[in-house]
């Protein structure tokens, strides 16, 4: 691959543009191949179960496959272990390459989401289809709903509860399925976060 005016251009800074080019073309095209989800990564927070693709340029040893693991940790040669999960791929990436920083000058630090297994809801009690719903984009508590089939006729649709178990604490928030489908108080209507269980009486 040539460049206008390459010819007095160190070997070095051409192999850096070609690398840099050649990561936005691929990730231009992932992003066309997977726009529902290219969309929502930039923001997306990390979780246990989730796989990241970390490469570090011009370090073959550094070019790995991470898990996080169910504590919400990873671990990667040089850098350690540290949190991973509640973070943004863009916060983890500073966080490698602050880290490695100090054996290497001047680290660039590509992180990717190969998958998102871990961004699990759960519903469970009176609906049709109820179990673990992996989701690929933020879902609301109707929308997680929609994914279990709905309410059966017996559910107790004024009492339903969401449940975010947090580091130090259980939290619950009351949802009232007949005033959010009518339109009312939406506010009800949260996002879910991954592990978030949907419990419908």
């Amino acid at each position: 691959m040539k460049f206008l005016g390459d010819k007095g251009m160190p070997k070095s800074v051409r192999s850096m543009l070609v690398f840099f080019l050649m990561s936005f073309l691929l990730n231009g095209h992932a992003d066309n191949a997977n726009t529902s989800q290219g969309n929502h990564t930039s923001k997306y927070l990390l979780t246990a179960g989730d796989v990241l693709d970390v490469s570090v340029w011009q370090e073959e040893g550094l070019q790995k496959q991470v898990l996080i693991a169910p504590d919400g940790t990873i671990s990667f040669p040089l850098a350690g272990i540290f949190q991973a999960a509640g973070r943004t791929l863009m916060e983890v990436q500073k966080e490698l390459e602050k880290r490695l920083a100090s054996y290497l000058a001047e680290p660039v630090v590509n992180v990717a989401l190969l998958n998102n297994n871990g961004n699990v809801v759960f519903v469970i009690g009176k609906v049709n289809k109820p179990g673990q719903f992996m989701v690929q984009r933020p879902v609301d508590v109707m929308q997680a709903l929609s994914l279990a089939g709905g309410l059966t006729p017996f559910a107790d649709s004024d009492d339903i509860k969401v449940l975010r178990r947090g580091p130090a604490e259980l939290k619950v928030f009351e949802f009232d399925y007949d005033e959010v489908s009518s339109g009312e108080d939406l506010r009800q209507n949260i996002i879910l976060q991954a592990g978030d269980t949907v419990v419908v009486p």
